[in-house]
């Protein structure tokens, strides 16, 4: 039978940290020896995978953390963040209210496309071309979830979203450097290309769907491509939040107060 001491030992298991009175490892590797030798992608990686990547791994990586670091006041994560700051609570607050913001649609989109791309990857796996792979899983994906592809198409960016096209080419020196396969690149766009041929006009690839192309590439689960994507956005969340502190401003609504919504009257029938 288990004494209380064990019991207490036993109820939080991790592989990530050994931590003891002056000693901190991570992996396996003492802090010590990571400080000033490791970047910071890196150690993201570390945490995440347990092993340290090389270097052009972690650099492609960080390429993906960079280019999802913010979109301005009009991305509701921002926003949100923002009219933290005015309310009144603290900068940990604020950064919790945008990161909250990023769920399937804005910004946490990234794991279901992560999902397309891994569904068309054991679709060549099974032997289809990358053609039918393509088409057969946008239709299973469109099924499920409606027309909408998450990582394609943007509110702003039309045709061309500026981050995935420098992203994408990345890829492709990644991938000749022999870091990559280049195998979810041709997934991504080959989506890409469908979609457009489907609706007869060209459509953006996005954050989401370039993202998630470097995130498959370097063997992320898909659910990490929606919290790798938030730990990127933290950064534009936090720029953001202090500076809306260091304007000042108090009880900033989403628009000026001279604006207001209108109203809609219920109907006796409704």
């Amino acid at each position: 039978m288990m004494s209380d001491a064990d019991a207490v030992r036993h109820w939080w298991r991790t592989s990530i940290i050994e931590m003891a009175p002056g000693q901190i490892a991570f992996r396996g590797h003492a802090v010590e020896d990571l400080i000033g030798n490791v970047s910071f992608g890196q150690m993201i990686w570390l945490m995440m995978r347990g092993d340290l990547p090389s270097a052009e791994q972690a650099a492609l990586l960080e390429c993906a953390l960079v280019a999802g670091v913010d979109h301005g006041p009009q991305a509701p994560s921002i926003a949100a963040a923002r009219m933290a700051a005015t309310c009144g609570v603290g900068l940990n607050n604020v950064m919790a209210t945008g990161v909250n913001m990023l769920g399937d649609v804005h910004g946490g989109a990234g794991e279901q496309c992560a999902e397309l791309y891994e569904d068309i990857a054991q679709r060549l796996d099974a032997g289809e071309d990358l053609r039918t792979a393509t088409q057969n899983g946008l239709a299973a994906w469109c099924e499920t979830y409606g027309k909408i592809v998450s990582g394609f198409g943007h509110r702003f960016h039309k045709p061309v979203d500026p981050r995935a096209p420098r992203l994408m080419a990345l890829v492709r020196e990644a991938a000749e450097a022999g870091t990559v396969s280049g195998r979810y690149a041709d997934i991504g766009e080959a989506v890409q290309a469908e979609i457009g041929a489907q609706r007869g006009k060209e459509i953006a690839m996005n954050i989401d769907g370039a993202t998630s192309v470097i995130f498959c590439e370097l063997g992320f689960p898909p659910p990490l491509s929606r919290g790798l994507f938030c730990l990127s956005r933290s950064v534009g969340v936090l720029a953001h939040g202090w500076e809306q502190m260091q304007q000042g401003g108090r009880n900033k609504g989403p628009i000026p107060p001279a604006y207001l919504p209108d109203y809609i009257p219920k109907r006796d029938n409704e």
